[in-house]
């Protein structure tokens, strides 16, 4: 079922440590509209779809979120590389260091944990499809906001990407829709 390729889906090599923006770009591993909530999102959705090419793109396109979750943790980790203690303390993260060290952990940018209560399944697919184009403009927009944070162009190069990704799957997302809403499934 599944091929293990040992490359990201896009390329990442940040050549300059940004404690910064590692710290920005870490809403977009666990924060609302970030790509672990709509990973989960749309792989916990994909099950009430009415027929298989639901299930398909919600799988689909949930298991390529999880493959942005890969690229923005290597985001932050390529950002926090070799960070001493006291640099991470003068960009403000050091209450993270005090609970995770340099690991990863699921937040938005102020430290609020991951929560499920980030995304709804409601059964009703014309519903949950609404839900999954509103996520998908919402995590673009947020990828245009950590865009116009940096002039860094291994990061914005990276971002463009995903920003482009989010659009793709909207437009999946609302041929889906309207074929749903057109068949009168609600």
């Amino acid at each position: 079922m599944w091929k293990y390729v040992k490359t990201l889906e896009y390329p990442v090599n940040i050549k300059k440590k940004d404690l910064r923006m590692a710290k920005y770009l870490v809403t977009q591993y666990g924060g609302a509209n970030g790509e672990l909530a709509a990973a989960w999102r749309y792989l916990n959705q994909r099950y009430t779809m009415p027929d298989d090419k639901g299930k398909a793109l919600l799988t689909d396109i949930g298991t390529e979120e999880l493959a942005h979750v890969e690229i923005i943790s290597t985001m932050v980790y390529q950002l926090m590389k070799d960070a001493t203690l006291e640099e991470l303390k003068e960009a403000g993260l050091d209450s993270h260091y005090a609970e995770h060290g340099k690991g990863l952990f699921p937040t938005d940018t102020n430290g609020v944990p991951f929560t499920v209560m980030y995304f709804a399944t409601t059964g009703d697919p014309v519903a949950d499809i609404s839900e999954d184009m509103a996520a998908e403009q919402k995590a673009r927009a947020v990828y245009e906001n950590l865009i116009n944070l940096t002039n860094d162009q291994d990061v914005i190069d990276v971002l463009l990407f995903l920003r482009q990704r989010e659009i793709i799957h909207f437009n999946r997302f609302k041929e889906l829709y309207d074929e749903y809403t057109n068949k009168g499934y609600k």
